[in-house]
Parts: C-alpha cells; sequence; structure tokens
C-alpha cells in the first residue's frame, strides 16, 4: 500500500505542468489579442457614430438609424466619388504592374555591375514620402519653372494644364503614383522571378523553346503568386489614396479628383459633420475587403497550380 501511495505521488508530481509551461499558450496569442481589440474598438465605434448626428460642432448628438447612409448612397457626390477611387486605382495599379514586370524582367535578364546599380536607383522613389515627391513633382511640372514644361517646349507643347485640367488632372496623379511605387512592384515581382526553378527553363532551351513561349507557357504560370501578392498590396493603398491627391490639388480642379477619401474628410473635418462622413470610410473598407478576398482567394489557388498540387 506505502508502496502505490508512493508511486500514485509520484505520477501526481510528473502530471503537474509547470507555470511558465502553461502560461506560455496565453502570452503568444496576448500580442495578437491586444491588436484586435485595438482594431475592433475604432471600428466598431465608426458604424455605432455613422448611425448618429455626431459633429465637432455641437457636444451632443441624437441617434438616427440609417439616415446617413440612405442620404450618403443617394448622393451624387458618393458616386462620383467612387468612380474617381476606382479609376485612380485601376489606372496606377495596371501601370505599376505592368511596369514593374517589365523592369524586373530586364533586371532578371542582366547580370553586370549596370544592373546592380540600377537596382538601387529604382529603389530610391519608395525612399521618398508620397506627399513629398508630390511636392517635388508640382515644383518640376510648373509652367513657368518646370523641367518637364521645358521639355515639352522643344516639341512645341506650352502650358500643358497638367493638374490644374479637369481632363488632365487623373493623368498627373497617376503619373506621380506611378513614379512612386513602380518599384514596389518590381522589387516583388523580382524576388519572384529569383526564386523560380531552373530546370524548366534549361529543358525548354534544349528543346528550342523561344523567349515568348518561355514568358507565356514558364515564367508567368510559375509567377502569378507572387503577382497576386503584389497586385493585393498595390491596389489596397491605391483604392485609399490620399496623401498624392490632396498634395496635388486638394481633390480639384472642382471635385474631378475627390475620391472616398478625401471626401470624408472634407465631409468629417471641413463641413463638420463626423457622423455623416463616416458611412464614405466605411464603404470603402467593405469594397477593399471584398476586392482583397478575391485577389487572396487567386494567390492562393495560383501557389497550388504552381506547386503542382492542381491542375
Amino acid at each position: 500500500m506505502k508502496e502505490q501511495k508512493t508511486n500514485s505521488a509520484a505520477a501526481s508530481e510528473l502530471n503537474v505542468v509547470p507555470f511558465k509551461t502553461r502560461v506560455r499558450p496565453y502570452l503568444i496569442v496576448a500580442p495578437a489579442l491586444i491588436i484586435t481589440i485595438g482594431i475592433m474598438i475604432p471600428f466598431v465605434m465608426s458604424i455605432y457614430f455613422s448611425l448618429t448626428s455626431y459633429s465637432f460642432r455641437m457636444p451632443v448628438y441624437k441617434f438616427v438609424g440609417l439616415n446617413n447612409w440612405v442620404t450618403t448612397l443617394q448622393s451624387s457626390t458618393f458616386w462620383q466619388a467612387l468612380w474617381v477611387t476606382v479609376r485612380y486605382a485601376f489606372f496606377s495599379t495596371v501601370i505599376e504592374m505592368l511596369l514593374g514586370l517589365g523592369v524586373a524582367m530586364m533586371l532578371n535578364n542582366l547580370n553586370n555591375k549596370f544592373s546592380k546599380i540600377l537596382r538601387v536607383a529604382l529603389i530610391f522613389p519608395l525612399m521618398v514620402a508620397p506627399i513629398t515627391a508630390t511636392i517635388i513633382w508640382q515644383l518640376m511640372l510648373n509652367n513657368s519653372v518646370g523641367i518637364v514644361e521645358k521639355f515639352l517646349n522643344i516639341f512645341g507643347v506650352y502650358n500643358f494644364p497638367w493638374a490644374a485640367g479637369a481632363s488632365t488632372a487623373m493623368l498627373t496623379v497617376v503619373m506621380i503614383d506611378v513614379w512612386i511605387n513602380t518599384s514596389f512592384c518590381m522589387l516583388l515581382v523580382l524576388a519572384g522571378l529569383q526564386s523560380l526553378p531552373k530546370s524548366p527553363f534549361e529543358s525548354a532551351k534544349i528543346d528550342g523553346g523561344s523567349p515568348w513561349f518561355n514568358f507565356v507557357n514558364l515564367t508567368l504560370p510559375m509567377l502569378k503568386p507572387s503577382l497576386y501578392i503584389a497586385l493585393l498590396f498595390r491596389l489596397m493603398a491605391a483604392l485609399q489614396e490620399y496623401a498624392v491627391i490632396f498634395g496635388l490639388t486638394k481633390g480639384g480642379p472642382g471635385n474631378t479628383l475627390m475620391n472616398l477619401s478625401l471626401t470624408a474628410y472634407q465631409t468629417g473635418f471641413h463641413f463638420q459633420k463626423f457622423g455623416a462622413a463616416l458611412p464614405y470610410i466605411l464603404v470603402l473598407w467593405l469594397f477593399i475587403n471584398l476586392v482583397a478576398k478575391q485577389i487572396v482567394k487567386r494567390q492562393r489557388a495560383a501557389q497550388r497550380q504552381a506547386l503542382g498540387l492542381e491542375e
């Protein structure tokens, strides 16, 4: 009996989990939980205040239900802002992806000192803050002293409107965005290119495959996961762009460049209608969330296909 009690006591001591071991899983999860709470609190508050008449001018507000949402969705200002947001995101992202892919393939094929210097030089725009880059481009596009204007004068083009014209304002902000962020797409695509296996390309070279055949049938399918990642980050950033447009024209001329972010800012801070401004931001969040989910879904499918896990 004594031996059995001793054995059971020893077994119970062995089964006791140390305090550090029991606490460790909670410590690992704690940072993610804190970040999630920090995100959810303002998100839930924004939904609540979007259902109120909250304004910076009046300390007292009341619950108005879906009135702000109905007013926003029925407003032509909202649909104009949504159209500007979509157009800006589409043009800037497409151009950046195409240029990034082209430059990355060129740098991947080159293996000399010039390519190494070029890789470093192309990263410089990423080191400049968007608002600073916008101010620099404002000076360069100035009709009096701008270097771009002087260059166009050589070809007989004078006083090009750039951001001052309603028909050329979108072109101007997209051009600035492309200058800033093409390097980001190039870096992601270049990393993807350098991670591709060499054996399929060597086999295709032996079989006499053309560069275009190799690109369409080998490079592009295996590079799709990296392209989707670059597309995800750039499209999300372009949909919520604020700094470049605000720094260049503050949404003008007129409402030509008033996207959802700038319209929400103007409604909330200039007109001091905080409750009426929140539906713009929440619609933008919903739109980005839906688009991001589709891109992530396609990226995972492309990754499985590149690994040969599905046809």
